[in-house]
Parts: C-alpha cells; structure tokens; sequence
C-alpha cells in the first residue's frame, strides 16, 4: 500500500477492501445456501420400475420439500444401464443427480467400449438402498440344500444350468462367482430379464439362478421355486426361515443389489454436495421411506460420501476379478 496518501484516504481504502472481501463471503455463503437453484433432476439409467427407478421416485418426493425445488425422475434406460450413466457422467448443469447401481461399476470392466470412469466422472453422495439375491431352484428339483446344490454340481460338471437375467447382469456374475468360490463347473444361460427367466426356472428347463427378492417371493411363497439361501448379511423378513449364505459358510458370496446417489464430477459446489448428503441421510431414515421402501423389499442404506466412493471402488475391483477368472465377454 502507498504509505503517501493521507491518513484519510488510507483507511477508506482499507474500509473499501475489507467490505469487498466481506461481500465475497457472503456471496459464497449464499451461493453454497442456495443450491439448488432450480428443479432437479435424477437420472435412473433403467426403464421405469425395479430398485433402482423406486428408490429415485420415493426419494424425489421426499427431497423435493427439504431442497426447496421440485425434483424429478427422467429414466434414460439402454446397453445395459450404460447410456444413462454416459449422460449423467456429461451433464454440468450443475443439477442433475444419477441413480446408479451395480451395473454402472460392472459396465466398464466388462466391455472396454464403454469410457465413463466412475471414480474420474462421479461424485458419491450416498447409498440409498440395499436388495438381496436369492438362491433359488424348481421346487420339483431333487435338491433340497445349498450343501446338495454344490454336491450335485461337484458331481455333474457343466450340467447344471444357471438361469441369469443378461449376460454382464448381477445375477449372472453372482452365479460364476458361486461356481468360483465353490470350484464346480456349471451353464450360465442368459434371457432378456427375469420375466423372460421365471417361467423357465419354475418349469425346471434350467437348474437354479441367483434372483431378485421382488422377483421371486410369491412363487417361493407358493411353493412353485425352492429358496436356499439369501445373500444378504442378515435374514431377509419375508424368508425368515431361509438361511444367508454367509451363515452357510460361504461369506464371500454375500452379494447386494445396490442403489446409490451420485453427480457428475464436479458440477456440484462441495457445500451443495455435503447439503445433499445430509439431507439424504435424513431422509433415509425417516419413517416413510422406510415403510415405503419395504413394500418394495428394498433396505435403506445409510453411507456417506466417502464410504460410498469407497464401496464403489471396491465393487468394481470384486467383479473385475470374477470377470477375468471366468472369461467373461460383453455381448457383441
């Protein structure tokens, strides 16, 4: 600063750029209080229905009053999940938000054509909701146990048949990642989704499939499919009597179908994110999203930013080796 203005003049200049900064602050505050500034918007990289797409739904309904402005669903579905994380992952509108799942961390390990990174191309908000698989076969089937299932599969290499909803899909590497883990051989067959797969599965034309509790629990509670076993860390309340798989000596197929909040890399300020993360964790454990989220058999999770990002890592490390060890391919 000159020393030779007058005495007056240096302190209306320091008066100015103290208010200057002053105002700064505020600005920033008010930026950082503000967001969002308009309606947003979650992208479910599936068509309407399934995990997922109810998770987004229940919770667009809920955030929407905490966040001041309206929040809005648009399902982008196709290729496996992949072309909605592709236009989240290039959205810097500063307000949109992705409901990704399993398939978004699978996707890029299994066909090197898709380029979104998710650790380089997202921030983690936060886990929304958790949904086991079941172990399911025919009741017709002469097996009656995990310990018979990996007896018959020891016994009988490669004609067991393993009914999955895609190939790439959770149920798909969850059945090759039994096969590893248990060193048996077995058939995945792949059909266009689980509807396409049940009434395949309850004729006995394949061996059994790793599937989703919404998908199976009325035939298991009609007596048309056998459960085993679920993946979940604790029995599951609409199949108290079937026991986890971890139970069964088998940990490492503890397998979750998994919902997560995420935004594209940086088009969220820190604040804003650290808003959002908070106030989905309030959410979550509210008493309707709770009951909501049971109807769909779904579990509300409750990690933070860092834990999320964490988990998202190791996902995609767990499948990428289940991948390679089983040589599995992308569609072509």
């Amino acid at each position: 600063m000159d020393r030779s203005l007058p005495a007056m003049n240096r302190r209306t200049l320091m008066s100015g750029i103290a208010l200057a900064v002053a105002t700064t602050q505020v600005g920033r505050g008010w930026a950082a209080d503000a967001w969002p500034g308009k309606t947003v918007r979650i992208i479910v990289p599936f068509a309407p229905g399934g995990g997922a797409d109810s998770s987004a739904r229940v919770l667009a309904e809920v955030l929407a009053p905490q966040l001041g402005q309206s929040v809005i669903v648009e399902n982008k579905p196709g290729a496996g999940s992949a072309i909605g994380v592709m236009a989240a992952a290039q959205s810097k509108d500063g307000h949109t938000l992705l409901m990704g799942s399993n398939s978004m961390v699978i996707n890029p390990v299994l066909n090197p054509a898709i380029t979104y990174d998710v650790a380089r191309d997202f921030d983690a908000v936060g886990m929304v909701s958790g949904q086991p698989l079941v172990l399911v076969l025919p009741s017709s089937s002469k097996i009656t146990s995990y310990a018979e299932l990996v007896a018959e599969a020891r016994a009988r290499p490669g004609t067991l048949t393993a009914g999955n909803s895609g190939n790439g899909t959770l149920a798909h590497l969850t059945a090759e990642l039994f096969a590893l883990e248990t060193r048996t051989s077995i058939t995945s067959v792949p059909y266009k989704g689980e509807s396409a797969l049940l009434p395949d599965l309850i004729g006995g034309l394949v061996s059994f499939g790793f599937l989703n509790l919404p998908s199976v629990i009325a035939h298991v509670r009609s007596g048309r499919l056998r459960a085993l076993a679920v993946s979940s860390p604790a029995p599951v309340a609409e199949l108290a009597n079937v026991p986890t798989l971890r139970s069964l000596g088998q940990p490492s197929l503890e397998v979750q179908g998994w919902a997560a909040l995420v935004a594209p890399k940086g088009s969220i300020p820190k604040e804003g994110l650290a808003r959002l993360e908070s106030l989905l964790a309030q959410a979550l454990a509210t008493d309707t999203v709770k009951t909501r989220f049971a109807a769909l058999s779904l579990e509300p999770v409750v990690r933070g930013r860092d834990a999320t990002a964490q988990l998202l890592k190791a996902e995609a490390a767990r499948w990428q080796q289940v991948i390679k060890a089983r040589g599995i391919k992308a569609d072509s």
